[in-house]
């Protein structure tokens, strides 16, 4: 044991070389020792000068491996005689160690033939240890599919290995293996699992530097495993790394046409919210939450953007939080989505103290009201229970005016940490049940959710007509305030998304792509009615528009404060004289739902309401005359283009031939 040394990974190293001589007997026999305990370890051989000095070149050096063994479970070896008795000696091993420490010197194995027998399946060294230990030696000459399977498997076993073997003999393999192995996303989940040894100084030195290099990365699994992860490495970020190198990258997953991508960066700004600076969190990240609540054809990406901004909104600042939370949250809950507006009515209750009472009386609780007739039974029972918690504010203020002061101090204090607590442990929905929602609802089977949907829309008032249903094209519309590329990019960009999703086998997101489509922007429709400064004309779309000119286009802060003059009704519109007052009722009266159910008639326009001054409602489809137009152009402009086309082949053949025709 005095001649083993151990370094800081835990591997031994052979020392105490003195008495070394040359295998093939060219340098004479063993030298003589000085020290006389050193003849324990003599073979029996060499220690009573019989005749049974015919042995093989390994088989003193194999007695010896024995003595050490004993050592090694037992402790210094007090004379030869007590290798007879193996102690401690683990029962797998004790066939081998007989072998190397027989009396029979040509019957004791050589070094390879003792490491196979240990090796056999139920031996002592038939272990994912010894295995692992023998790949990283040999790592540099395996070939990349070997090491793939190596790394997918090695993080099962990190949790049975010593620590310091995990720090100082496997990390630095990882970590070379990124550098310079192109080992990919493969190796996140162990270099994670080995960064929890490591002290903060040390992860911070020699893991961080390689996570924000692979943030810059254009390999879509290695960014979605650094988002999936996120929350194993985020303590350790500083916040200028995080605004200067991580989130710039991170944000390009928020365009990103997979679906998976854009929700885990939807989910990971719940943890790089309290660490983001101003501009990036208040200017930045809002136009991106603006962007995939408005035209997001994914439902379950909708519904998480409302749950992150609701569980981000102590972070924002108070001007920002008075100019998006109402507008977002009430946005949310004319969703066709269900729990899209379930979200929406969490979020308010979520974020209750960061509103005025007059904001809570004007604002909130009629976007509340409203749902308490939801076709979702699910959604009614949250209004409600939200209606009750802002009524009880709304109440004790009434009684106590003293109390408002209170009440309302956080409304304009500076973003806080503290607050971001409240808003989790009401909103614990958010953490749990977003992932798991979402999972199911990509996964849902594709009957489920048809191409084409009739989404509810509100009840009409008593003794009206109840709306025909229409159905809803699963087409994209487009809108002026949050458009962020031209439509035909947005073709080009959501037929890329499927044939991607082709490769890449996604399951059956494909089928809910096709099914949620049809409920994009479809809020519009729901009682909403178009305002005058928030109808889109594509014709007179600036080429610029896109999220550059966030200032000065469709942003949160206008529509609240400033009411603008309404337009005329277009053509088609019935007058309040023109429905049949006196008529017979609906024939499913009975049913109070009912009619939250059916679509209103196809030449009917949706009505104007006090919330068509929302610009987070401000998406309104094309006018039916205005697509009839365009379709009616382009079909004129094909035929022209087919007609030229005819009369250049004409041209081209030139005179027509006189020639006989042949008989049968």
């Amino acid at each position: 044991m005095a001649a083993v040394f151990v370094d800081r990974a835990g591997e031994w190293k052979l020392g105490g070389l003195d008495y070394m001589y040359s295998a093939q007997g060219n340098g004479g026999g063993p030298p003589l020792k000085g020290v006389p305990e050193l003849e324990q370890y003599d073979p029996p051989e060499l220690a009573d000068g019989s005749g049974r000095a015919v042995r093989e070149k390994w088989s003193a050096d194999m007695w010896r491996l024995g003595c050490l063994i004993w050592e090694v479970f037992n402790g210094p070896l007090p004379r030869a005689a007590a290798l007879r008795n193996p102690g401690k000696i683990p029962k797998s091993l004790v066939p081998h160690y007989c072998e190397l420490v027989g009396a029979n010197p040509k019957l004791r194995p050589n070094p390879a033939r003792f490491l196979q027998n240990c090796r056999a399946p139920g031996g002592f060294m038939n272990n994912r240890f010894v295995e692992t230990n023998l790949f990283l030696e040999e790592i540099q000459i395996k070939e990349p599919a070997e090491k793939q399977k190596f790394f997918q498997e090695l993080s099962k076993s990190l949790d049975s290995f010593p620590e310091d073997f995990c720090r100082h003999k496997v990390l630095p393999q990882l970590l070379t293996a990124f550098e310079f192995g192109n080992a990919g996303a493969v190796v996140l989940t162990p270099l994670f699992k080995v960064g929890k040894f490591l002290s903060t100084e040390e992860y911070q030195q020699k893991i961080i530097p390689v996570v924000v290099k692979m943030f810059s990365s254009t390999d879509r699994a290695m960014r979605i495993r650094l988002l999936q992860q996120m929350e194993q490495f985020i303590q350790y970020l500083d916040e200028p790394t995080v605004n200067t190198q991580i989130f710039p990258h991170v944000v390009h997953g928020f365009l990103d046409t997979n679906p998976a991508i854009r929700e885990q960066t939807v989910k990971s700004m719940l943890l790089l919210a309290p660490k983001l600076n101003e501009a990036n969190l208040n200017v930045e990240l809002m136009k991106h939450f603006a962007r995939l609540q408005a035209k997001d054809e994914q439902g379950p990406i909708r519904c998480n953007t409302t749950v992150c901004l609701g569980k981000i909104g102590s972070y924002l600042s108070a001007s920002t939080r008075h100019r998006v939370l109402t507008s977002a949250f009430s946005r949310a809950t004319k969703d066709p989505f269900a729990p899209s507006r379930v979200a929406g009515v969490l979020g308010f209750a979520a974020t209750h103290n960061l509103y005025s009472m007059s904001d809570c009386a004007h604002k909130i609780l009629p976007v509340l009201c409203g749902l308490t007739v939801d076709p979702e039974k699910s959604v009614r029972d949250q209004a409600f229970k939200a209606i009750r918690s802002f009524l009880s504010k709304l109440e004790s203020v009434s009684e106590d005016p003293t109390q408002l002061a209170e009440v309302e101090k956080d409304v304009h204090a500076a973003s806080s940490p503290g607050m971001g607590g409240a808003a989790a442990s009401w909103a614990g929905w958010a953490v749990t049940g977003v992932s798991s929602l979402t999972s199911k609802l990509i996964r849902a089977h594709p009957t489920a959710a048809p191409a084409e949907t009739n989404v509810p829309q509100r009840p009409m008032p008593e003794g009206l007509p109840a709306p025909a249903p229409t159905t809803v094209p699963a087409t994209p519309t487009t809108s002026g305030h949050w458009e962020i590329q031209e439509e035909d990019k947005d073709t080009e960009e959501d037929s890329s998304a499927t044939d991607r999703w082709d490769d890449e086998d996604w399951g059956s997101l494909e089928q809910e792509a096709e099914s949620v489509l049809a409920q994009q922007d479809d809020w519009s429709t729901g009682g909403q009615a178009s305002r005058a400064g928030q109808t889109s004309n594509p014709g007179h779309k600036s080429p610029e528009s896109d999220w550059s000119s966030w200032e000065a286009e469709g942003s949160w802060e206008q529509g609240w404060q400033e009411p603008s003059p309404l337009e005329p009704p277009p053509e088609g519109t019935r007058l309040a004289s023109e429905y049949n007052w006196g008529g017979p009722e609906p024939s499913d009266k009975g049913d109070p739902f009912a009619a939250l159910s059916a679509r209103r008639e196809a030449g009917a326009q949706p009505k104007l309401d006090s919330w068509g001054d929302d610009n987070w409602e401000g998406l309104e489809t094309e006018s039916r005359q205005a697509k009839a137009e365009l379709a009616r152009k382009k079909r004129e402009e094909r035929r022209r283009e087919m007609e030229a086309k005819r009369a250049e082949k004409k041209a081209a053949k030139g005179p027509m031939k006189l020639g006989t025709r042949k008989l049968d």
